[in-house]
């Protein structure tokens, strides 16, 4: 094998890749090009249509101006978080490219409209095995996306095993590392890594990883991910005028966001710890007691994220490096340590975002609109399946040997669609006749 470890704690097997290929210019590490087959992937590319939390020209006018048309979206949260992950991952003496690899891989399952539109497939999805981000993400890595094929076993026609990439950086993109109902402690959770029909792969991506336990560099990939959704939600909430910050010393608007943190983001958390948590941050000298869109209070802001993102980041290595000394860490040799107190302020954090951005009455008749569209875009292409289809999926509709895999094949076309193209496909197969062959989406 050409490609060699350049960094202390990782081993030839982390390096392997399902099928073996020769690399195209000497002198990349094997985590360089996962990196780079990630980066310039169609599926990475799509999330630039998929909305974050604030969708375009969602503000209302107080304060928001220009920045209404251009909130984040899931590619832009997938490239900061790859800053976060990087930077930290370095720190913690991970290699930064798989650490990156690994944090703009982790959104490219979630389908059109977010996690709304995730729980709308996953009822659709039902007969073979539901849907679930995380594991989209997997199938996409491993399956999907088009970029290696190899003979197939038995009837040696051309089979994809997409980016191809090496088992360490599909362990780090891997979230949830069990299939649906093998949460421990946890059965009913809805949270889970891989579907019936990707077990192979993710056998061999798991070879010995202790059952259910998240390599480090997965780690880091969520504690990323959870640092920059948590700061930017609440400043892309502030940049559209859904939140003023007053309201946060507010004795009932407290009561509420703790509610929240406690019920979906911090469970168990007392109400006193999450109020120590958000006057910790209330208390610093750089958090935006006030924003009314100006270019002063728009840097004041910027500043207010970046100290937010290098006090979280900090307090994990610090723990982290108190807990396991200075060398490398990587793979199994280590947990990522986050103090209690750290993750109760970034919990508030998204309970504010929560409250005051996602729960506002607007975005509650929108996600039932699109819950609609979700719906019935599977039961028009399902009805008309093959025809609808876009050549890719419909191959593998057509391949499909039961049921199971024809449904799967067609929520594999309704995840890979943006907002925009979800509503244009919607739109054009509800005002034709149900039994109308029509195209593909665009």
């Amino acid at each position: 094998m050409n490609e060699k470890p350049v960094t202390a704690g990782y081993a030839e097997p982390d390096l392997e890749r399902w099928a073996p290929e020769p690399d195209k210019r000497p002198g990349r590490t094997a985590f360089q090009r996962d990196r780079a087959r990630v980066l310039h992937s169609a599926a990475l590319r799509r999330l630039a249509g998929k909305t974050q939390v604030v969708a375009p020209g969602g503000g209302n006018g107080n304060g928001g101006g220009a920045w209404d048309a251009t909130p984040r979206t899931r590619l832009t949260h997938s490239l900061e978080c790859a800053q976060v992950g990087r930077e930290l991952g370095a720190a913690l003496g991970c290699d930064p490219d798989l650490v990156e690899t690994a944090c703009l891989a982790h959104d490219l399952g979630h389908p059109p409209f977010g996690h709304n539109g995730e729980q709308a497939l996953d009822e659709v999805a039902g007969p073979c095995g539901g849907f679930e981000g995380n594991a989209q993400s997997l199938r996409l890595l491993t399956r999907l996306e088009p970029k290696r094929f190899v003979p197939h076993p038995e009837t040696g026609e051309p089979a994809s095993v997409g980016l191809n990439l090496t088992r360490a950086a599909l362990d780090a993109a891997t979230k949830y590392p069990w299939p649906r109902g093998g949460r421990p402690a946890d059965p009913a959770s809805r949270k889970f890594g891989v579907y019936p029909d990707d077990l192979p792969v993710f056998a061999w991506l798991r070879q010995g990883a202790p059952e259910h336990r998240r390599s480090f560099e997965a780690q880091v990939m969520d504690w990323s991910d959870d640092v920059a959704y948590s700061v930017h939600d609440v400043e892309d909430g502030l940049h559209a005028g859904h939140l003023d910050p007053g309201l946060l010393h507010a004795g009932p608007e407290r009561r509420e966001i703790f509610a929240v943190a406690a019920g979906r983001h911090a469970p168990g958390a007392a109400e006193a710890e999450l109020a120590e948590a958000l006057d910790r941050l209330l208390g610093q000298e750089w958090w935006p007691h006030a924003f009314d869109g100006s270019a002063v209070a728009q840097a004041r802001l910027k500043d207010a994220t970046s100290q937010l993102i290098g006090r979280f980041c900090l307090a994990a290595e610090n723990a982290t490096r108190d807990a396991y000394g200075p060398g490398p860490l990587g793979r199994y040799g280590a947990e990522l340590v986050v103090p209690r107190e750290t993750r109760l302020e970034c919990a508030v954090l998204k309970a504010v975002a929560d409250r005051y951005v996602i729960q506002r009455e607007d975005q509650e008749k929108l996600r039932a609109e699109q819950r609609v569209v979700i719906a019935e875009l599977a039961d028009r292409l399902v009805a008309r399946a093959p025809d609808g289809l876009d050549p890719q999926f419909r191959a593998l509709f057509t391949e499909a040997a039961d049921d199971a895999g024809r449904l799967r094949a067609v929520i594999d076309q309704i995840a890979a669609l943006t907002d925009a193209s979800a509503r244009s496909l919607h739109a054009r197969l509800t005002a034709s006749p149900p039994g109308r062959a029509d195209r593909g989406a665009p």
